[in-house]
């Protein structure tokens, strides 16, 4: 593809073209989730929009060309009092959650990462740049636990454009005596009693949470990553924190591009467990489809806010409705090849994740599938519409399964049973009974969709 991809890096604050390292070998890291709870939907607006830069990455370097890291974190206060509420080993919490958290994104159409690093699982990585940091004047310990010197690392602050005489009390960091700056962060601290430890040459204890993804990131993907992406509240403290450690650790650069999403509110209130409106995505999955909580999260493009509401999933089930519908009547083509996605899809995906543009190119192709005057010229807008929204991870169901999804399984039955006797009195040529179970299919909100073969389907209306 000669098109140019192009990202709005939050470290340069502009968009550049996108040159990763070594073309045959692109990384993406992005920071999972916390596994000690449900995923809310906020947790679930990353996950798919980086999982849609994972598809485009694939289409425009090839599947085999990109390795994409989502980490786990697996040790955390708050996993820690979960387990010991509940009196189970952590193991028991992040095995539950983490499995629960995969099926859930699965279900939004996220491609599993290459790599699925715990945290856990990388200690020795954790303690090995602990040491290199401690090693180069970059750490130190004190009170049993060892810190990074912010104020040895000049360019402190450059991600998210703060500056470190300005990182006082009150601004996200936590100041105790024993900090030489009240930006200096944990990178090791002992545990409390009943707590997970790890044997440490700085004592029994466990890792901060931004040396984590720091020590992973080297281990799994190599340092410099090409890409890393994550949440706006992200950028500080944890990406600030990770630069530091992985510039000072090794002398060289972390990543090239930053990418973050926006924030998500909830009915244009931020969410927040005192108000009540945090909705899980576990919960959102027994009231919507998959796909339409997909279609609702890229609705909006990736850096903007998004707000989150009833009005916002019944557009987008009506949206996937109408791109369904067209599906249906032009066939699902059975050979699709990337090479089906048409030029005005890939270019508005490669300009920094365009998703409404993207989404205004597929309604585009389903009119021009709807008003092609010729068999071959509706087949090719039905093939560039199915072939676009795959690699937008939509439109992947038979469409006979996306509208029977719709409704439940005694109005299916009831459905049904009106179309197996609208047939019956068609082939009985009794055309009266035919209409009066039409037009009582039309009361039910159901279009019923003739073959030219004879055979009849459904769809509910939009």
């Amino acid at each position: 593809m000669s098109l140019a991809l192009t990202l709005y890096d939050t470290l340069a604050r502009e968009k550049r073209e996108f040159v990763p390292r070594d073309p045959s070998r692109v990384t993406m890291y992005v920071c999972g989730p916390t596994v000690w709870n449900f995923a809310h939907i906020g947790n679930a607006r990353p996950a798919v929009v980086f999982d849609l830069m994972f598809r485009l990455l694939r289409r425009v370097y090839g599947e085999t060309s990109v390795v994409y890291a989502r980490n786990l974190t697996d040790v955390d206060d708050k996993i820690n009092q979960a387990a010991a509420d509940q009196g189970v080993d952590i193991l028991v919490i992040t095995t539950k959650f983490a499995d629960i958290y995969k099926a859930d994104m699965a279900a939004l159409g996220c491609l599993r990462p290459t790599i699925e690093p715990r945290a856990t699982a990388h200690i020795n990585e954790m303690l090995d740049m602990i040491g290199r940091l401690i090693d180069k004047g970059f750490a130190y310990q004190a009170e049993g636990e060892v810190l990074f010197n912010t104020e040895a690392f000049a360019e402190y602050g450059r991600l998210s454009g703060r500056a470190l005489e300005d990182l006082q009390a009150g601004a996200r960091v936590d100041v105790v005596d024993h900090k030489r700056h009240p930006a200096d962060f944990v990178l090791w601290k002992p545990s409390k009693a009943g707590e997970p430890a790890w044997d440490s040459p700085f004592g029994a204890g466990r890792p901060g949470w931004h040396i984590e993804c720091s020590a992973m990131i080297e281990k799994v993907l190599g340092l410099p990553v090409d890409l890393h992406g994550g949440g706006h509240d992200l950028i500080f403290p944890h990406h600030e924190n990770e630069i530091a450690q992985g510039v000072c650790a090794t002398g060289g650069e972390f990543a090239r591009y930053w990418m973050h999403n926006g924030f998500l509110t909830m009915d244009a209130e931020k969410m927040s467990k005192s108000i009540g409106n945090v909705r899980l995505v576990h919960d959102l999955l027994d009231e919507a489809p998959g796909e339409a909580l997909r279609w609702a999260l890229l609705s909006a493009h990736y850096r903007a806010p998004l707000d989150w509401n009833a009005d916002l999933i019944a557009q987008s089930r009506k949206s996937l409705d109408r791109l369904y519908g067209v599906v249906q009547r032009v066939g699902v083509p059975d050979d699709l090849s990337p090479d089906d996605v048409p030029e005005a899809v890939l270019e508005a995906l490669c300009d920094d994740l365009a998703t409404p543009r993207a989404m205004a190119e597929l309604f585009a192709l389903a009119k021009a599938a709807e008003t092609a005057t010729s068999g071959a010229a509706r087949r090719a807008a039905g093939r560039a519409l199915v072939a676009a929204g795959r690699l937008m991870g939509v439109l992947y169901l038979d469409p006979v399964a996306w509208f029977e999804g719709r409704v439940d399984a005694d109005m299916k039955l009831r459905i049904e049973g009106l179309l197996g006797e609208r047939s019956a009195a068609r082939v009985n040529k009794d055309w009266a009974r035919a209409d009066e179970i039409r037009a009582e299919l039309t009361a039910m909100g159901v279009e019923v969709l003739d073959a030219a073969g004879g055979a009849a389907t459904w769809r509910l209306k939009d």
